[in-house]
């Protein structure tokens, strides 16, 4: 299937069954941004930007939210 025709079925869908598909995109890609983030950190590629903010912290160069 194409986007197009995506796009076509989802103007055809009713406003109860558009929320439901919308909930369900929302949260496939959050699960999605999650396997790529375990990914990153598995791969050891987030490991110097977490040093870097352990040292910013420890340094006080650090605002409280």
């Amino acid at each position: 299937m194409s986007v197009q025709e995506l796009e076509n079925a989802i103007r055809q869908l009713s406003r109860d069954d558009f929320t439901q598909l919308a909930r369900w995109i929302d949260e496939y890609r959050a699960e999605q941004w999650d396997e790529r983030i375990e990914a990153d950190i598995r791969a050891g590629r987030l490991d110097e930007a977490g040093r870097r903010a352990d040292s910013d912290f420890e340094a006080g160069r650090c605002t409280p939210l």
